[in-house]
C-alpha cells in the first residue's frame, strides 16, 4: 500500500521557492491501478519522483507498505518518457542495468522478461536499431526484473503513434492483470488514464491539490476501451479539467 499524508513539495530554496504540490493526501491500496491527471506542469511528475523516493516533501509524509520513503527502493520501478535506455548497450545489456541494484528484493532474470514481453529476438540490438514501440517494451523489461510492488509511469507512451501506444497499453493493462503491482500513472492522455487507471485523481494548476477522484471499476480488459463506461469515464474527467 502506498499512503501520502498532507505532502506539500517545491522547487528551490529560501525566496525562490516555488510550490509545486499543496497538501496532497491519497491512500492507494496494494494491486490497486491510479492514474494522475492534471494541466501541463501542475506538479504531477514532481508527485511520483517523491514516491520513487527522489524527492523529500517540504511537509507531510510518503509511506510504502507502512515504511517511510526514505531514498530509492529496489522493490520501486519507474519507467520514464523516453524509457531511459542507454544508447551503447545492448537490448539485453539496458534489460539487466536493474539486476546490479541490491540483492535484498527478488528478482526475475532479464532472460524470463525479455521472453515475457516478446523480444527476445532483438536481445543483441541497439538502442538505435528499434522502434519507438520496442524501446518502451525494454525499458518495461528493465523495470519488470526487479520483481516490483509498485511500478511508477510518467507518460510512458508520449509520442506514440495512436495504434503504437494501444498496444502497448493493452500491453501494460495485461502485466498488471498478471503480476497484480501497484501501478500508478502520470498522465496527460484522459483516454490513457480512463484505460489503465482503476480510480483517476484529477489534480489542480499548481501548485497540485486533488481536485476530483474519479472511480472507474469497470476498467480492466482490452475491450473496455470501445464500451459507452469508458466514454462515460473520459467525458467525467474532460469535464473535471475543463472547470
Amino acid at each position: 500500500m502506498i499512503e501520502l499524508c498532507d505532502v506539500s513539495l517545491e522547487y528551490g530554496r529560501g525566496a525562490d521557492a516555488v510550490a509545486a504540490v499543496d497538501g496532497v493526501s491519497v491512500r492507494i491500496e496494494s494491486g490497486e491501478s491510479v492514474a494522475l491527471v492534471g494541466p501541463s506542469g501542475c506538479g504531477k511528475t514532481t508527485l511520483l519522483f517523491a514516491v520513487a523516493g527522489l524527492l523529500v516533501p517540504r511537509t507531510g509524509s510518503i509511506e510504502i507498505d507502512g515504511e517511510v520513503v526514505v531514498g530509492s527502493r529496489g522493490d520501486v520501478s519507474l519507467i520514464l518518457q523516453n524509457a531511459g535506455l542507454l544508447p551503447w548497450k545492448t537490448v539485453w545489456q539496458n534489460a539487466n542495468l536493474s539486476l546490479r541494484l541490491s540483492d535484498e528484493y527478488p528478482r526475475k532474470t532479464a532472460a524470463s522478461v525479455l521472453e515475457e514481453l516478446g523480444i527476445a529476438g532483438v536481445r543483441d540490438r541497439f538502442p538505435a536499431e528499434l522502434s519507438e514501440g520496442m524501446k518502451r517494451r525494454v525499458g518495461i523489461a528493465r523495470a519488470l526484473s526487479m520483481s516490483p510492488s509498485v511500478m511508477l509511469m510518467d507518460e510512458p507512451l508520449a509520442s506514440l503513434d495512436t495504434l503504437t501506444k494501444e498496444r502497448v497499453q493493452n500491453l501494460f493493462l495485461e502485466l498488471w492483470t498478471r503480476h497484480r503491482f501497484s501501478l500508478v500513472l502520470v498522465t496527460h492522455d484522459i483516454e490513457e488514464a480512463a484505460f489503465l487507471g482503476g480510480r483517476i485523481v484529477v489534480l489542480t494548476e499548481r501548485p497540485a491539490r486533488i481536485k476530483q477522484v474519479v472511480d472507474n471499476a469497470a476498467m480492466g480488459t482490452a475491450e473496455y476501451r470501445g464500451s459507452l463506461e469508458f466514454q462515460r469515464v473520459v467525458a467525467a474527467l474532460r469535464k473535471a479539467l475543463e472547470a
